[in-house]
């Protein structure tokens, strides 16, 4: 058997073991150390596995992962959702379809917190679907309106993902922040956008709410000013250069932890489990980190990446035919696996790919991301839906599949400019080289 052949047949094997429910960390590390014992022999192998963890989890640029992972935790302990969402229902909550605009605002702003994708959908949907429902909206708006909402925790800085792509292609994470801010305002908005149209199309989906008054509105803004604060000093302070990402991490982490001590939401068991779920979603990442390490050591060992480089050079096709296959390859993925998983299983072969192809790291990166977030809404096994439907009982998923159609319209709108205009992505980089 040839080393192609075997990579091949290797990746079907994990891939079938990741089918039968056996954590990616474990289904890429078994690969690969397997797959590297019959190229390699066991001596190379015993090496590789004696020091190749080590040296995968120790550079000091890794610790940025738990410090805005703890940074989201205790955001969200803080009860900050709630304030935020408030904050936007004061300005909006008033037009037709502002509860779903408001929702859709709140999620930004707590995804900048947090982070991630289905803690925000999960947190937002406690706070958001009672309200929603209170002022009769129906349940596939505002179902629609919080899952996709929620998917502007993996794009908004500071995102974990955006940090480990960032990582692992040794691209500078401040400039992956900055370049993800605009667009992070662009998905904001056309899901706005989105919302409108459908309560254009049907006023009784989404009835306005009571205009609030002046003083209710400076008083939602008190309530969130710590909070843009907090944001502001993270990711302008890695864009004007005062700290690097890791002591921005930090500085998010402890005014994080602040915020909840002031709002007198941290006793000592709050701060106990913040730190037990910092370090369990840490090591989760590191062991991912760790398996595809091993995993990378096989497939650069069979030469499967550089044939795959060679291969599409011999189809001769244009570079943004290519890209256009790999987005809906990353839309499918997406509906069957998390974004972290998907983002470090296919990294090995496509990184190279693109570089081949000429393409800026940055920008794909940025739209990696923005597609990982379509595959996120994408019925039948968009995993944001289920997280909705998990905290909504008796939401069908036939409603909140229907609802979410207007938002995958807004998906490839956006994906459509940021592919044809990458200055989208590149302008605000620019400033930071």
């Amino acid at each position: 058997m040839s080393e192609t052949v075997l990579g091949l047949v290797a990746i079907a094997v994990m891939f079938l073991l990741i089918g039968l429910r056996i954590p990616i960390a474990i289904a890429m590390a078994t690969v690969g150390a397997g797959g590297g014992l019959i190229l390699n022999g066991s001596e190379s192998v015993s090496f590789i596995m004696g020091s190749l963890p080590f040296e995968t989890v120790f550079p000091y640029s890794l610790s940025v992962v738990p410090l805005f992972i703890m940074m989201g935790v205790f955001a969200a302990r803080a009860g900050l959702s709630k304030s935020l969402y408030t904050a936007v229902h004061a300005f909006i909550g008033h037009y037709r379809g502002g509860l779903g605009m408001a929702t859709v605002g709140a999620c930004a702003a707590f995804g900048a917190i947090c982070g991630s994708s289905l803690a925000t959908a999960a947190t937002m949907s406690k706070v958001a679907m009672p309200e929603m429902r209170k002022r009769n909206y129906h349940d596939g708006l505002a179902s629609a309106s919080i899952a996709a909402g929620g998917t502007l925790g993996v794009l908004i800085p500071p995102s974990v993902i955006i940090v480990i792509y960032a990582l692992l292609t040794e691209q500078s994470i401040g400039q992956m922040f900055a370049a993800a801010i605009i667009p992070g305002i662009l998905a904001t908005l056309l899901y706005m956008l989105a919302v409108w149209g459908q309560t254009l199309i049907d006023p009784a989906a989404g009835p306005a709410d009571e205009r609030v008054r002046a003083r209710g509105r400076i008083q939602a803004l008190l309530n969130v000013w710590p909070v843009l604060l907090l944001f502001g000093l993270v990711i302008g302070g890695i864009y004007l250069g005062w700290f690097s990402p890791t002591e921005a991490a930090a500085i998010g982490a402890f005014g994080a932890l602040s915020l909840a001590l002031l709002k007198r939401k941290l006793t000592l068991d709050v701060f106990l489990d913040c730190l037990g779920e910092t370090a369990t979603t840490s090591g989760m990442i590191f062991m991912i980190l760790i398996g595809t390490a091993l995993f990378n050591y096989f497939i650069e060992t069979t030469g499967l990446p550089h044939q795959l480089v060679a291969y599409v050079d011999q189809l001769g096709w244009a570079p943004l035919a290519i890209l256009l296959v790999l987005i809906v390859f990353y839309i499918l993925l997406g509906c069957v696996m998390d974004a972290l998983s998907m983002l470090l299983l296919t990294l090995p072969f496509v990184f190279p790919l693109i570089q081949s192809l000429g393409f800026d790291p940055i920008w794909f990166g940025i739209i990696m991301v923005s597609v990982v977030e379509v595959g996120l809404i994408t019925p039948p096994v968009g995993m944001n839906l289920f997280v909705i439907m998990a905290t909504t009982p008796d939401l069908k998923l036939g409603t909140i599949s229907k609802g979410v159609i207007p938002f995958l319209m807004a998906d490839a709108v956006r994906v459509a400019l940021l592919v044809l205009f990458p200055a989208l992505v590149l302008w605000l980089p620019s400033y930071m080289q």
